[in-house]
């Protein structure tokens, strides 16, 4: 039934919960983190492919462990069972599986993926959120791919200006599964205790050990001896130790996987990144398809808000039992604003070899890659950005020039002249505009260049124009300054004393600017308008 004429509507107008209306200087901030992570994909020979938002629910049941009550499942239309994408990289295994052809490819995705958890979000924890995905698929001698994924990673988080301030951690799946039989896991119960072991940065091992025993039912002295291996972290010198351990010697998938790692470590070594790495023994990665290398890329604002629980996280610990916060109007709780809820890892991967195969049958075709969480990254970026006094404004467009007139009696507006000279500019690649009245007033077009931080004006007069001249201007000069009022300048030569000038002064800043010498500390603070 519709509405009768002037009733009211009943629902409420909103965002859905965990997704946020993205515009202004955030949308800024964000195609700069595309730009950056690209450039560096292209660098490194990737081409790009694009999947469904949604797949058919059979592809995506059975390939992510216990996160798999996490998926949005959607209505029966048309006679199939269909569900949101929960990440980039099983669609791009069944992608490779319908593509018999292609036994080879570096391949780069960024693409929205959607998950049913509870968000926190101006830390970057969404329900529907952007991945930025970077995959190898192919064989190739061990560990090169995954080698130059590393250094990938670290190139990208070099040009967002992170240097110094993120840690990727690293372990091996087979080591993993190797400590857990040394320690006597039964083989079904292997990877619901390597789920466990993943949460130790979330939950001390006496927490993580209780759901071993009691929820798992795992013998309490197994435990133990997993206890013994899993709250180990290091570099090189841990990966020497492990390799002395004659019990994990003896066991055939601890070796491989301590083969892998020395083998890494070397390659890491030439890249010049081991010094990036932390050998992470508590990492397990709960996603089931993987197989191999498994890393994920953290920073101080991963951890908590609070001065225990940054404490927490240098221990691989958290608190197991955050304090309740109250629910939102919709009576699902909000984590933004609960202090021992931090980003979580901004970047997370690893080696999956058997997942192709899970769809085609036969064909295997090893794959190894990276996601990037940009809403955990912009989360951290803005604040550092707001944080620094010293940070270029963010400029919402890139108009390089806002072309102007004015005059005394009778000023008729320049209109066309204007005009032309904006035509003269856009034919020239240069990102100008102009106000659409016919009789600006000169502080109003100023007020409209100031409010978009446009760096330069030309100004229009006519006198000016009678002599073949313009004036330009650099918005923005102190006081006392030669060139405060503006320079005249040949309307002949406009467009090359225009670029000229936009040149030397670099207008478009690197996203890395500004954000040095910021504590991560007080990264993911900000309170954009969600649900």
């Amino acid at each position: 039934m519709g509405k009768e004429k002037g009733e009211k509507s009943s629902f409420q107008l909103k965002v859905p919960k965990g997704t946020k209306d993205w515009e202004g200087k955030d949308m800024v901030i964000r195609d700069k983190i595309f730009g950056s992570i690209t450039e560096v994909f292209k660098r490194h020979g990737a081409v790009t492919i694009d999947t469904p938002v949604f797949e058919l629910k059979e592809i995506l049941s059975g390939k992510y462990g216990e996160d798999s009550k996490l998926i949005y499942d959607l209505a029966d239309q048309g006679g199939e069972l269909c569900s949101l994408r929960y990440d980039l990289t099983v669609p791009f295994a069944r992608w490779l599986a319908m593509n018999s052809s292609i036994q080879n490819i570096k391949r780069y995705h960024i693409a929205k993926v959607y998950r049913r958890d509870q968000p926190a979000m101006t830390k970057g924890r969404m329900r529907e959120f952007y991945q930025c995905d970077f995959d190898i698929a192919g064989t190739y001698d061990p560990m090169l791919p995954d080698a130059e994924i590393i250094r990938i990673t670290c190139e990208i988080f070099q040009s967002l200006g992170w240097e110094g301030r993120y840690t990727i951690k690293i372990n091996h799946r087979k080591i993993l599964d190797g400590i857990f039989q040394v320690c006597g896991v039964p083989t079904e119960k292997l990877r619901a205790i390597s789920s466990a072991v993943d949460k130790l940065d979330k939950s001390p091992w006496t927490e993580v050990r209780r759901e071993m025993t009691e929820e798992k039912g795992l013998d309490a002295d197994v435990a133990d001896r997993i206890g013994e291996y899993v709250t180990l972290k290091g570099s090189k010198e841990l990966l020497e130790r492990l390799l002395k351990d004659e019990k994990l010697s003896a066991n055939e998938s601890a070796k491989a996987g301590l083969a892998d790692m020395d083998l890494l470590f070397t390659y890491l070594q030439s890249f010049d990144v081991l010094d990036k790495i932390s050998f992470d023994m508590s990492l397990a990665r709960g996603l089931d398809y993987y197989t191999g290398v498994i890393y994920e890329v953290v920073t101080e604002g991963s951890a908590p808000q609070t001065s225990e629980g940054q404490a927490l996280q240098s221990a691989g610990k958290k608190e197991s039992k955050p304090k309740k916060h109250a629910p939102n109007a919709d009576g699902e709780e909000d984590r933004s604003n609960d202090p021992s809820v931090g980003v979580g890892s901004v970047a997370a991967g690893g080696r999956y070899d058997n997942l192709v195969s899970m769809f085609s049958g036969k064909q295997q075709i090893p794959c190894v890659g990276i996601s990037f969480g940009v809403d955990r990254i912009f989360s951290i970026t803005k604040q550092r950005l707001a944080a620094d006094a010293s940070a270029a404004a963010i400029r919402t467009n890139e108009v390089d020039v806002y072309v102007m007139a004015f005059g005394g009696k009778g000023f008729d507006g320049l209109l066309p002249q204007r005009m032309a000279v904006a035509k003269r500019l856009w034919d020239a690649g240069i990102k100008a505009e102009f106000s659409w009245k016919v009789k600006p007033k000169l502080p109003q077009q100023f007020k409209a260049a100031e409010l978009n931080g446009v760096p330069f004006a030309i100004i229009l007069g006519d006198e000016e124009l009678a002599a073949g001249k313009c004036k330009i201007k650099e918005m923005g000069l102190a006081e006392g300054h030669p060139e405060k009022d503006g320079v005249l300048i040949a309307m002949d030569n406009l467009e090359a004393e225009v670029l000229k000038r936009i040149g030397k002064r670099g207008v478009t800043a690197s996203l890395a600017d500004g954000v040095n010498g910021m504590s991560l500390e007080e990264a993911a603070k900000t309170e954009p308008k969600t649900s």
